[in-house]
């Protein structure tokens, strides 16, 4: 497979020629030097120490490029089989390597592997160009290109032949040298600023955390949540004192239980002034110099800005597109939180509070509305969520019903981590379709938020199977406690398992095309479809049942949930629009427009956009904006938004065609899910759908139609 990475900045047959092949006796203690015996290839964790991971990548380059150089010095002339499909068969070793140590760079991180990831982020990223910049391999991978429509190729394989000649225009090949240079330099610069932005936000994360000093000052959280503050602030050495973690969004979930005003307001504004108040994790240099190197490198390639060149590759094509969308939804979704903000100060002022309504208010008050409006709070709801329970009678039960699956908890496979489950997953004819681990707590090693990934991709041609990670961030309660989640981290858990199966379900032949090897703008959209099944009577009936009792969630706190999804649109819309307006206005700057001061080109942009509600901050501010600046979303946040609207209508489908039916799961997987990147995006979606998207169920979920 071809690795959409890094070399060393010199020219590739200098490398070839001076990286020496790693001796025999690492070869052999090294776990990732041969493909694990393990069934599906899944990685042998035990067995993979962090001393393993340098020499593996340094020796993975190295075959790949010698690989590589073959390829592009091959005396015969260029054919689909010699030049694109060897490119796809080569770089194994690296793969694995950089697959595994991604994966656990991530989820569970250390000193050792930062040290790593800051050494390689820049030799991948010039191993990538030392390919993409190869004039030998792309003059064969042309004359393919030009000659696509006399090979006599399948969809599948024309549409890779197109695919990998986009890449490498995209990566610069049809450069002067002098210009090819340039890049090569900005690249390395772009990944090595990447990966410090990432290490800074989750150490400045973990530094951030909320002291107080008394049980009282925590009055509003539960009696396991606060012993848990105190448990960890006692691991600190802060023995009689309570820590109250931060997470990586700008809410925090306390927010809503805390009845301490000053206390909500000293969480609230530790969580905002991360990477921006001095010190060692401050990223705001980071930050613009991020945005000058893409902008930097946009311009060398010939576009205006980085979110044009990033966005020709999406389904949205152009920035205008985004603008577009986000704009017309800005004023609405503002407007809404607007008269939410009225209806909290409401109460804020029948308590005789004497304060206006600010953002470390929304939370507690908000579920003080709910309580009013729908007569049921958030808590009323956790004891029929229990973990367990949720990912399988729930998670687990849908996929059941909907593509036929079961699934089997393994404990013989080796974890990084005791709280890691496996899983072996059996497609509808029984036979076993991949493999499956749930990391489903919070650690301190471990990034923000909820993702997906791989460590091995499903493909015909190397006959691999998928082998597919979810990863939350629920905080683990103290031994003997059940976990018990929010409605949120019950609609995450569904959210990634959607994610999951687009990787499980992946039936292609080229790993280039491999499940979620799709547009950024529309990898979000299974995922966000798999969302319904969370509270789709049938499978929630199966899941939310009391903890202690196994009584089923009452029909009409159902009803209240289901009654109150439009509850809090505007809030959550604007927070949403706001980060993504911010990402737009980064990344459509030109070089020379690059500011100064971050924070109040923030300002002045959130201003500018109609977005600047101070009661409803962005869900991420710029200096801890990871989507953003560690690469992944950058030009990119507003994907979700995009993606919600064949969401939307997607779900439209389901219950116009009966629901949880298997006709249904199986007619979505054949035409969508099976099928990665093996097509234009949109067009799965219209041999799926049988028509465009419309954006008016969008609009009706999100509360925007002034209905």
């Amino acid at each position: 497979m071809l690795v959409l990475a890094a070399s060393l900045g010199l020219a590739m047959t200098q490398i070839v020629q001076a990286a020496p092949a790693a001796p025999a006796a690492a070869i052999a203690a090294n776990p990732f030097f041969k493909a694990s015996t393990l069934p599906f290839q899944y990685p042998a964790f035990d067995k993979i120490k962090d001393e393993h991971f340098a020499p593996a990548f340094a020796e993975g380059m190295r075959q790949h490029l010698k690989e590589i150089d073959t390829i592009a010095n091959n005396a015969k002339p260029a054919t689909f089989e010699n030049t694109v499909v060897a490119m796809e068969r080569s770089g194994q070793l690296l793969t694995r390597v950089q697959a595994t140590f991604a994966n656990l760079q991530g989820a569970n991180t250390n000193d050792t592997l930062d040290a790593v990831d800051r050494d390689m982020s820049p030799k991948m990223a010039a191993h990538g160009d030392a390919i993409y910049l190869n004039a030998k391999l792309y003059a064969r991978v042309k004359s393919l290109y030009e000659r696509r429509d006399k090979l006599h190729l399948d969809a599948e394989s024309k549409h890779l032949l197109e695919r990998y000649h986009t890449d490498f225009v995209r990566s610069g090949a049809n450069l002067s040298a002098a210009d090819k240079d340039k890049l090569k330099t900005i690249n390395g610069d772009i990944a090595t600023l990447q990966t410090s932005f990432t290490q800074n936000v989750l150490k400045e994360t973990n530094a951030a955390a909320l002291i107080v000093d008394s049980r009282a000052e925590l009055a509003g959280m539960s009696e396991a949540a606060i012993d848990g503050a105190a448990a960890a602030a006692k691991a600190k050495g802060l023995d009689g004192k309570f820590l109250v973690a931060i997470t990586n969004t700008s809410g925090q979930a306390p927010l809503a239980e805390l009845s301490n005003r000053a206390v909500r307001e000293r969480l609230m504004a530790t969580s905002l002034n991360r990477g921006s108040h001095g010190g060692e994790f401050d990223s705001r240099a980071i930050v613009l110099k991020i945005a000058k190197a893409r902008a930097d490198k946009a311009v060398l390639l010939g576009y205006a800005n980085f979110a044009a060149y990033s966005l020709e590759d999406q389904t949205a094509k152009t920035t205008s597109a985004v603008n577009q969308l986000l704009s017309d939804l800005a004023k609405p979704a503002v407007t809404n939180a607007r008269k939410e903000a009225a209806d909290l100060q409401a109460v804020v002022d029948a308590e005789k509070g004497g304060f206006q309504v600010g953002a470390a208010d929304w939370a507690f008050y908000t579920d003080k509305v709910r309580a009013q409006r729908f007569a049921f709070d958030e808590n009323q709801l956790k004891p029929y969520f229990e973990l367990n329970n949720v990912l399988t009678n729930g998670v687990f039960f849908a996929a059941g019903k909907l593509y036929g699956l079961t699934f089997k908890e393994r404990k013989d496979l080796p974890v990084y981590n005791p709280d890691v489950r496996v899983f072996d997953v059996f497609d509808a004819d029984g036979k076993q379709l991949a493999i499956f681990l749930a990391d489903m707590y919070a650690r301190s090693n471990k990034q923000g938020g909820a993702w997906m990934n791989e460590y091995i991709s499903q493909s015909g041609l190397m006959g691999t199977h998928s082998v597919v990670a979810n990863h939350l961030n629920i905080p683990k309660p103290p031994a003997g406690e059940p976990t018990l989640m929010t409605y949120d981290e019950v609609k995450t858990t569904f959210h990634e398992f959607g994610h999951a199966l687009h990787g499980m379900f992946s039936n292609v032949k080229y790993p280039r095309f491999s499940g979620t090897n799709v547009p950024r703008d529309f990898v979000e959209y299974p995922s966000q479809v798999n969302e319904m099944w969370a509270v789709w009577p049938e499978v929630l009936g199966n899941y939310a049942k009391h903890y202690k009792t196994g009584a089923p969630m009452p029909k009409e706190l159902l009803d209240k949930v289901v009654a109150s999804k439009k509850f809090n649109q505007g809030f959550l819309t604007t927070e949403y629009l706001a980060a993504s307006l911010l990402d737009q206005r980064w990344h459509q700057l030109a070089p020379s427009q690059i500011p100064t001061d971050v924070l109040g080109f923030e300002a002045a942009a959130l201003k500018d956009m109609g977005v600047d509600f101070a009661p409803v901050p962005p869900r991420y501010r710029t200096t801890y904006f990871s989507h953003a600046f560690s690469g992944g979303y950058s030009a990119g946040y507003y994907a979700y938004l995009w993606s919600e609207k064949l969401d939307a209508d997607t779900v439209e489908w389901f219950k116009e065609s009966g629901g949880l039916l298997r006709k249904n799961g199986d007619w979505f997987r054949k035409t969508l899910l099976s099928r990665g990147g093996t097509a234009d995006a949109l067009e799965l979606f219209r041999n799926f759908r049988g028509r465009d998207s419309k954006i008016e169920p969008l609009l009706e979920r999100r509360g925007l139609t002034g209905k």
